[in-house]
């Protein structure tokens, strides 16, 4: 089953799990915010994507507002620290399907090549 991890309130979010309801995409949601990703379950996301910086929104005012010297973590734990005090810098939604792909963001046309519908 697909999984879409972001924040309850986000616009993007709420689009996307719309989109997958629309089209009967089974998914479930989980609220990073309430529900804490595990340091190595961000890891792998980070490193499937590309590293780090594919999974973190540099674009946003949690970003904006960090000090200079939290913006360049040096490991994979400092890393995950960030996001798991920030977790507003994890770019929305993080969508896993159930072949372990992992990808952020929502749009329209990207959804239906993804999952093949709504052509």
């Amino acid at each position: 089953m697909t999984v879409i991890y972001g924040l309850e309130k986000c616009d993007t979010c709420r689009k996307a799990r719309n989109w997958l309801k629309r089209f009967e995409v089974p998914h479930e949601f989980v609220d990073y915010r309430a529900n804490p990703v595990p340091p190595a379950t961000l890891k792998a996301w980070a490193a499937s994507l590309g590293g780090w910086e594919k999974l973190v929104n540099k674009a946003s005012t949690t970003w904006r507002q960090l000090p200079e010297g939290r913006k360049s973590p040096a490991s994979d734990p400092e890393w995950a620290l960030l996001l798991r005090e920030h977790p507003a810098l994890v770019k929305r939604p993080v969508v896993v399907t159930d072949d372990g792909q992992v990808g952020v963001g929502f749009s329209d046309n990207g959804f239906k090549q993804r999952f093949g519908v709504g052509k």
